[in-house]
């Protein structure tokens, strides 16, 4: 009888004929097990005695479920609701049927049926209460029934545990992850040996109110005894981090210190190592961008290293590369990076073109080609005058500026180019020549600008010809030059004046100053002039004294 489910509902003032109906499973039961030994009789009876007791087994199994469905309902749950959750909670109903079957030998329970003693077993575990209580704090039925099948049957350590994470401000919605993944020796320790886990940590830099985001990340950290945790800790302060680094470290990355494996680890650290870098230089490589301890070599970083090595980019390049950018290295090769190198291929930059590009300026490869690249491109060839013969030339020479807002940097910058005069090929040709002109500060070109047009006297032509000229400081290099220039009463252009060194310049000076005086001294004596020996600068462009204005200027150049 006490194998038999619920009884089917009745009507008020029915009358209820249990002779047959509560038999009936039983019946069937051993009908069924009569007919099949009629047809085995050849069979063993032990094999036909275990076949009946798991059948038997399987109708307990059943009811017992239909008892904890009426707790859960009891306990004011949805039909729904409570239907899920036992469900998922085959372990759990196998422990609540031992515990009822237990109950038998204990004299007050000797005479009472399974049915009972089962909702004793549930009541007594205070399971429903502490599934509403997880289920207050946001975790779902399949987290609720996980959780409790892997208490095994310790209901009250799961409240224990779940008190002392908000204790360390593990948040409701992290609180079932940190309870499922930090493993099920956790619901098995105690507070001391958890707590002193916590203190350990924040003696060497993670602090207490860190504590709670970095457990949410990495509940395994939960699982290890002390010495453990302490090999690993030390694993990364023997690197040369400081505890202000590895606090840090930990709450940017917290699977860092222990998802992984001290294998794993140690194969990671010497594969850095192989791009030439130092155990300080893995060290603080870490502590800067943890999450390269989160990719693989094999699927993550050989495939890249062969893609890099392919356009060229030598080991010091890529060392480069990972110490400017070490995310380049965390990236997707075939998702992230090669549709960007495609598309630089497609505008015209050469092979070596590209690798020059990604070592000389590595976030290239973080910024999406869509949203970022892409629209740059564009705007240089139709709001900057970049042709599309340059174009790639341009993005070659100054990859930076694929990292400027277009609104807030290149636009204005446009715009003040075109208010001087410059005309929109001229503009396009310089920026393909000098593309750090668009990334230049307004204000420090304007004092540039007025020094050359107004105190130098030259005109827009000559900053058309070499717009390296903005690049230049005015107070160290423009000012005293231009100078020493009206002091000897000599002149060269912009590019022969600056783009040198200051002895090479002074160098210039005198070779200047001594053509000259020979020069006239030719001429007081009576000698024919020859200006291609009197003067070899003029074959080179260069004009002779033109400190004051020409004849020929325009007003408006003047001012």
């Amino acid at each position: 009888m006490s194998l038999v489910a619920k009884r089917p509902p009745q009507f008020p003032g029915s009358i209820y004929d249990a002779s047959d109906s509560l038999l009936q499973p039983l019946q069937t039961l051993f009908k069924s097990n009569n007919l099949k030994n009629v047809e085995k009789k050849n069979e063993d009876p032990d094999e036909v005695d275990e076949e009946m007791i798991m059948k038997a087994l399987e109708i307990r199994r059943k009811v017992t479920a239909e008892i904890f469905k009426q707790a859960m309902r009891k306990g004011k749950f949805g039909i729904t609701y409570s239907t899920n959750v036992t469900e998922r909670l085959a372990d759990f109903i196998d422990h609540v049927m031992i515990k009822a079957a237990a109950l038998k030998k204990l004299p007050e329970f000797a005479e009472s049926t399974f049915n009972v003693r089962a909702k004793t077993v549930i009541e007594d575990s205070n399971v429903v209460p502490l599934i509403r209580w997880l289920k207050h704090n946001g975790l779902s039925y399949p987290k609720i029934a996980k959780l409790i099948c892997m208490s095994r049957g310790n209901i009250e350590c799961i409240r224990r545990l779940a008190e002392w994470l908000k204790s360390i401000h593990v948040k409701g919605e992290f609180l079932g992850v940190a309870l499922l993944k930090s493993g099920g020796n956790v619901l098995e320790r105690s507070h001391e040996e958890l707590g002193e886990i916590v203190d350990y940590l924040e003696s060497n830099g993670v602090r207490r109110d860190w504590m709670g985001y970095a457990m949410s990340r990495c509940p395994q950290l939960l699982s290890y005894n002390i010495e453990e945790l302490k090999t690993r800790v030390h694993f990364y302060l023997d690197m040369g981090m400081n505890a202000n680094d590895f606090g840090t470290m930990v709450f940017d990355y917290p699977r860092v210190l222990g998802f992984f494996s001290l294998e794993e680890m140690n194969q990671k650290v010497a594969y850095l190592k192989e791009f030439g870098l130092s155990t300080e230089d893995v060290g603080r490589l870490l502590a800067f961008k943890p999450q390269l301890m989160g990719c693989s070599i094999e699927e993550r970083w050989k495939p890249l290293v062969k893609y890099l090595y392919y356009f060229g980019i030598s080991r010091d390049g890529m060392k480069r590369m990972l110490v400017i950018k070490p995310m380049v290295f965390c990236v997707d090769l075939e998702a992230t990076i090669v549709p960007k190198v495609q598309f630089f291929q497609d505008i015209g930059v050469r092979d070596d073109g590209i690798a020059n590009m990604l070592v000389k300026f590595p976030p290239l490869l973080t910024y999406s080609l869509h949203r970022k690249i892409r629209p740059v491109v564009i705007f240089l060839m139709t709001k900057a005058g970049v042709s599309e013969r340059d174009i790639g030339k341009c993005i070659a020479l100054g990859p930076e500026l694929l990292g400027c807002s277009i609104g807030n940097k290149l636009e204005v910058n446009v715009k003040y180019y075109l208010s001087l005069g410059i005309k929109f090929q001229q503009l396009g040709k310089m920026i393909a020549d000098f593309p750090m002109l668009l990334r230049y500060n307004i204000d420090l070109l304007r004092p540039k600008y007025r020094y050359l047009r107004r105190t130098m006297v030259r005109p827009l032509q000559d900053l058309i010809e070499f717009p390296r000229f903005f690049s230049y400081s005015l107070e160290d290099r423009i000012i005293p030059r231009h100078w020493v220039m009206v002091e000897n009463q000599v002149n060269f252009k912009l590019r022969y004046m600056l783009a040198c060194s200051d002895e090479e310049f002074r160098q210039k000076v005198v070779d200047k100053v001594e053509g000259r005086r020979l020069y006239e001294l030719n001429l007081m004596n009576g000698a024919p002039t020859d200006s291609q020996t009197a003067d070899v600068s003029f074959r080179d462009g260069e004009v002779v004294d033109c400190s004051e204005p020409q004849a020929n200027d325009s007003k408006e150049e003047r001012l």
